[in-house]
């Protein structure tokens, strides 16, 4: 049985994907670039191998350390170059044939690919590519890509990829392998990261730079928006099939779901978060005795509060790390306990006293509301929360699996509203501009955001063609039954 509550109250990691080119151990070094990278997709991971003369494959639900540590395993997938993908499902469901990365035997060879975003005109390219006598073999998007592969009119493998890149909308950083070559993409806007590393001269592609630190590569750079690397025995070469466009990269990287101990974009995540509670407590001061993190997400932003407000920091909820996405619930009483499951209070530290907690973000505001009421159960006088984030209005359509817009708490409820629905003493997000600020942004260009912040804003920086579709559907179908 499901216990989902909690987790459904959070912004789901998106996916993460590493690639490795000239190593006799690729297989187990992905495999250990895949832990540094569990967080970003916990539902289930693959890892696709070449030896020189075949292409080998494993594919598991569940955690990297469900399945990848068994020695077998690893041993099975051999050769000197792999790549692997930790999956949450945004785009498809979580049934094994959505587990990248996916595989294909084209007539120059066999080619392997793990994407992390999601592609906006995923659906209509499907379509598309159905009529055209395409039978696709999973519901995800990434699939796509093989089948415009495929199809693609160019005669060398380069041109062809370049064909089949710039026929996608949305967002993507990818890695794929080949017979002779690995490759890694972001898309235009380079909305989702991807860095580029070495390790005793094999080239490493993955999502952040913590999956370089586990295995001790070397940090090279990011690979920069709308660029293509190709990487072949004789190096590394970059193409640009993309029209230059300004870059957005998402913003909430930064907030939530990169590692702390990531370099992105030249940028530390953790000393970014700190960042943000500084502004907040600048922005947003409360008088307060003690301040409080929501493990673990808020703990780098409730850090930076208390040292710009010059008040103690303390570790008033503790975190058991132990309780995964499932829990067998014997009664209706247990499922109530959910937070409880995850979080507790410490009682000592908290009673009698006036407290700030801080926390990442608000989505549908049930957990905090539930964190709130465990904080004042264990005597504290007063609580506060302070949101380290601006309030989450709008579903995110490059790769984050968002509620539909209407259960965002943010969409339907001022901020008054929602203090009294949390029943906190006083609520405060950071402002958007606040949140530029702590990035080293000066200010945020409201014609040309700097990021993408559309789950902030609602201003996307590409076409939505499947959304806008499901919505001209939806009108239409209401317009039927209106006139009907």
């Amino acid at each position: 049985m499901s216990f989902v509550e909690y987790d459904d109250d959070k912004l789901h990691e998106e996916c993460g994907v590493f690639g490795i080119f000239g190593h006799a151990d690729s297989g187990a070094l992905t495999t250990l670039g895949l832990h540094s990278l569990q967080h970003r997709g916990q539902e289930a991971a693959g890892i696709v191998s070449f030896d020189g003369k075949q292409f080998h494959a494993e594919r598991h639900r569940g955690l990297i350390g469900d399945s990848f540590t068994n020695q077998s395993v690893v041993e099975a997938l051999m050769g000197h170059r792999a790549i692997g993908h930790t999956r949450y499902s945004t785009t498809g469901g979580d049934e094994m044939r959505n587990i990248q990365p996916f595989f294909a035997e084209f007539f120059g060879g066999g080619f392997a690919v793990a994407h992390n975003g999601n592609i906006t005109n995923g659906s209509a390219l499907r379509r598309e590519l159905q009529h055209e006598g395409a039978i696709f073999q999973s519901t995800s998007d990434t699939e796509v890509i093989l089948h415009l592969l495929a199809m693609a009119k160019e005669s060398k493998f380069v041109d062809r990829l370049k064909e089949t890149l710039t026929r996608l909308e949305g967002a993507f950083s990818l890695v794929g392998i080949s017979a002779k070559k690995m490759i890694g993409c972001r898309d235009p806007l380079g909305v989702r990261p991807l860095v580029l590393g070495d390790l005793d001269g094999a080239y490493i592609l993955a999502s952040e730079s913590c999956a370089l630190d586990i295995i001790g590569a070397r940090f090279v750079r990011d690979i920069e928006p709308g660029e293509l690397v190709i990487v072949t025995d004789d190096g590394i070469v970059s193409h640009r099939p993309f029209e230059s466009s300004k870059q957005r990269f998402c913003i909430f990287e930064y907030v939530y779901f990169a590692r702390p101990d990531s370099m992105i974009e030249g940028k530390n995540v953790y000393d970014v978060r700190k960042n943000i509670g500084g502004e907040l407590a600048t922005e947003s001061p409360c008088d307060v005795d003690i301040v409080i993190p929501v493990p673990d997400s808020g703990t780098p932003a409730a850090i930076g509060f208390a040292q710009a407000a010059g008040l103690p920091f303390e570790l008033g909820i503790i975190r058991n790390h132990y309780v995964g996405r499932t829990f067998i619930q014997p009664s209706e009483s247990i499922r109530h306990m959910g937070v409880k499951l995850k979080h507790n209070a410490n009682r000592k530290l908290i009673e009698g006293k006036r407290v700030v907690l801080v926390d990442d973000s608000i989505v549908r505001g049930t957990t905090s509301r539930k964190i709130v009421q465990m904080v004042r159960e264990a005597g504290a006088s007063e609580v506060h929360l302070r949101v380290a984030s601006p309030p989450t209005r709008a579903s995110c359509f490059y790769g984050v699996d968002t509620p539909e817009r209407q259960k965002l708490l943010a969409s339907r409820m001022s901020v008054e509203e929602m203090t009294d629905f949390i029943r906190v003493d006083s609520l405060a997000f950071v402002s958007i501009e606040g949140l530029y600020r702590a990035t080293g942004e000066a200010s945020r260009n409201d014609e040309t955001p700097q990021y993408c912040d559309a789950c902030f804003s609602a201003e996307y920086p590409t076409c939505l063609t499947d959304h806008e579709n499901r919505e001209n559907v939806t009108n239409l179908k209401l317009l039927v039954e209106t006139k009907g």
